[in-house]
């Protein structure tokens, strides 16, 4: 059948509209589509990343049932903040560096438990509120009540090796002391009759208390000098606005924090103090103050530059005040006054490794970094006048030694 002209036409402005309509139906949908997706993305909240231990209950696990006293209180403020949680593992035996590593190399937004002290790892990291006070701690049969040191005269006391507790009791000759390596050996001596008291890191001892003595044992913390420490959350020296949040939300949370301490059998009478132990204690490790220990200063044959030779850049006033950052900042990696005994971070051998690019290569190190090698950058925390007297110190320091 032949069309004439006009349904022709009428058949080819149909079709016109009907293409037009598909146009724009495609368009609308597709404007829909990306408007909702626009919306998600502005919506979706960046994830609060918390550092943490995977084995190390009570604080932190990478067991979902049983995450730890630490995960726990940083899920609750990510529900606060309306972000969801992410972690990065790291193990918390590496002491001040895993803060480096984690913390301090942007890995993670916060690390909950470190020590609220203007003296740990000098300006690099900032702190939250206290959320908790963490200490060590006696543990004994139920019979026994201590109000003060001398009730440990004529008793057997589990004591933890190079602790601040093992420094208190090594000038009573009337204390027996059974030496243990962790608070697990002093909780078993306690349970085999082989001690009377054990005195170990509390957070740890209440938590094999209640999950394996079945909470037969009485758990007395103690405070004093290197004895007790106050817990917060620590963040990188500029992350302001996120502690400030967190310190908002943190009182609204203080009954589930007690809750939680509870759970996790953290010690929870008040505390006794034993008395106060003479001389510095040192934080070796994120683990608690159960490894906090004396850092012995071992002799170390070094040479002294000349007056000469170091008039520019080594004053007193300089070298005491690198000396100052390096110690506040640097020690726990590189050893106190620079003495360490691992060769490859031992900064005693600069010259002896670099000869005249020395100075260029502390300089491009301390500035850039050695993200491979777990150093971070320094160029955004210390001014170049602090780096020169770091540097006047480091030359005071170095050894004699040949390169091998």
């Amino acid at each position: 059948m032949r069309l004439n002209r006009r349904q022709t036409g009428s058949k080819w402005r149909a079709a016109a509209e009907l293409a037009a309509s598909a146009t724009a139906l495609v368009a609308l949908v597709a404007s829909t589509v990306l408007a909702a997706s626009s919306a998600g993305l502005a919506n979706e909240a960046d994830p609060l990343r918390l550092c943490a231990d995977p084995t190390n209950l009570p604080f932190s696990s990478d067991n979902p049932t049983q995450p730890g006293f630490y995960l726990e209180v940083g899920q609750a403020l990510s529900q606060q903040l309306g972000r969801p949680v992410t972690y990065d593992w790291y193990k918390s035996y590496f002491g001040k560096r895993t803060v480096r590593v984690t913390l301090l190399g942007k890995q993670c937004d916060a690390m909950i438990g470190l020590p609220l002290s203007s003296d740990f790892m000098g300006p690099t990291v900032i702190f939250s509120k206290k959320i908790a006070t963490e200490t060590y701690a006696l543990v004994s049969r139920g019979t026994l009540v201590v109000h003060s040191i001398d009730d440990l005269r004529g008793k057997r006391v589990a004591v933890q090796y190079q602790t601040t507790p093992q420094d208190l009791l090594a000038e009573r000759d009337d204390i027996e002391k059974v030496t243990v390596l962790t608070p697990n050996e002093g909780m078993v001596a306690l349970a085999q009759g082989k001690a009377d008291v054990a005195f170990v890191w509390g957070p740890v001892a209440g938590w094999l208390n209640k999950t394996t003595y079945e909470s037969s044992f009485r758990i007395q913390p103690v405070e004093g000098d290197g004895l007790s420490w106050d817990a917060a959350i620590g963040f990188a020296k500029g992350s302001t606005q996120l502690r400030d949040q967190i310190d908002v939300a943190l009182p609204q949370l203080a009954p589930l924090i007690a809750e939680l301490a509870g759970k996790y059998g953290l010690p929870s009478e008040p505390p006794i103090r034993l008395g106060a132990l003479p001389g510095p204690i040192k934080l070796a490790s994120l683990a608690g103050p159960a490894q906090l220990l004396r850092q012995p200063v071992a002799e170390a044959a070094v040479i002294r530059v000349s007056d000469s030779a170091a008039a520019s850049d080594s004053k007193t006033e300089a070298v005491s005040a690198g000396k100052e950052i390096f110690n506040g900042t640097c020690a726990h990696c590189h050893g106190p006054d620079a003495v360490q005994a691992e060769r490859k971070i031992d900064l005693r051998r600069l010259q002896t490794r670099y000869g005249e690019d020395m100075r260029d290569k502390f300089w491009t190190t301390v500035h850039e970094g050695r993200p491979s090698k777990g150093m971070p950058a320094w160029k955004e925390v210390f001014t170049d006048e602090q780096f020169e007297s770091i540097y006047a110190f480091l030359r005071t320091v170095q050894s004699s030694e040949t390169a091998n």
